[in-house]
């Protein structure tokens, strides 16, 4: 597979046309039409590399788009062509390539990972029992598109996620994500006059607040954290009604058992006030048991390649990955460019890392797609 790295290389110009074309292609998640439009930009450059056109699977007007080739059931490659910059972006952040970096509205978060799906499976000879599915919902919690990746993932016996990667490193783990908002209600009255007439909600909410923050775990890598958090309407009024969302992370299922059931405890401080619970899980944590095999064989092709040591890393984002992770298919996740600043004004792409990494991921798949399928959980032939 070596002989794969200078082919790559010489065709870095059209990854980076590529690229270019689909960060130039602005694509928020909210936006059906941006998203629709940039699906198309997708299924260009991937019926032109591969060979085959997509299936295009419509969730409530929102496409996904998969390709199958063969059996499409050895090894799953998975992304997102959804950014959260919204349109109008490229104004301020135009695309561009230099020093050696590329810029861009999500070009990073992950565009340029996209493009680099094709790059790699179009340098092999060969596609069989290769599945690709990009969606258009990630950035939001994929609320379309689950079904449709706990799916793909159960048939398979692989899945690569083409997420981007932060100095190079392969997520290994992720942590597992909540979600939550309590509304609180209280009763009106005049602040000055008759306060004692009133419950405060913003009292109420603060109570709330503290009872969440305490249902952290440090050593478990379990966070709580209030977010957004709202009260009132005027100053010289008790305020009836307050509205809090929360954040959690967590690093097993078991202590995203143990937050939920505390969180659907909590009962209100004062007398006169409700709650009301909206939310619950979203994201089941990616373990380290899920990528332990295919890191192992991610980092053998990677010395293989003639790139040197490959390191993983645990972090505390989401990504669809959790999903095909929950569905209790083995995956690795963070093939996809290398860079940094997500979501940030400094998002940027390491060019030179390009077709190392699409190598990377032909390498797998080439190596993947030869198995024969082995069971969940399981990644030998």
């Amino acid at each position: 597979m070596t002989a794969i790295v200078p082919a790559l290389e010489a065709g870095l110009p059209g990854l980076l046309a590529d690229i270019e074309e689909l960060v130039r292609t602005e694509s928020p998640s909210e936006d059906l039409t941006a998203v629709t439009e940039c699906a198309r930009v997708v299924a260009g450059i991937g019926t032109r590399l591969t060979g085959a056109a997509p299936e295009w699977i419509d969730g409530s007007g929102r496409p996904a788009l998969r390709w199958r080739f063969g059996s499409g059931d050895r090894v799953l490659l998975l992304g997102h062509f959804d950014t959260v910059w919204p349109v109008g972006s490229l104004a301020r952040h135009p695309f561009e390539v230099a020093g050696g970096r590329l810029t861009g509205p999500g070009c990073f978060d992950m565009k340029a990972g996209v493009a680099q799906l094709f790059h790699a499976l179009s340098a092999l000879d060969e596609l069989d029992g290769v599945s690709v599915l990009l969606t258009g919902d990630e950035e939001i919690g994929a609320p379309t598109s689950r079904a449709l990746i706990e799916a793909e993932a159960r048939r398979t016996r692989a899945v690569l996620v083409l997420e981007a990667s932060e100095g190079g490193a392969l997520k290994t783990e992720r942590k597992g994500m909540s979600g939550y908002g309590l509304t609180i209600a209280g009763r009106a009255a005049h602040a000055g006059l008759e306060p004692h007439k009133g419950v405060n909600a913003t009292t109420e909410l603060a109570h709330q607040v503290i009872a969440l923050s305490a249902l952290a775990d440090p050593a478990a890598g379990t966070t709580v954290t209030p977010t957004v958090a709202s009260s009132g309407t005027t100053r010289n009024t008790v305020p009836d009604a307050a509205r809090l969302m929360v954040d959690v992370r967590v690093a097993t299922p078991a202590e995203q058992d143990r937050v939920d059931r505390a969180v659907h405890a909590l009962r209100p401080v004062l007398d006169g006030a409700s709650l009301t619970l909206s939310g619950g899980p979203d994201r089941p944590p990616l373990p380290a048991t899920a990528s332990a095999e295919l890191f192992e064989l991610a980092r053998d092709h990677y010395a293989e390649l003639g790139f040197g040591a490959l390191r993983g890393v645990a972090v505390g984002g989401g990504s669809d990955g959790n999903l095909t992770a929950g569905a209790g298919t083995p995956t690795l996740d963070g093939l996809g460019a290398v860079g940094g600043g997500a979501h940030a004004d400094d998002e940027h792409v390491i060019v030179a890392e390009l077709p190392r990494r699409a190598a990377l991921v032909a390498s797998l798949v080439s190596s993947l797609q030869r198995t024969s399928p082995a069971g969940p959980g399981k990644v030998g032939p």
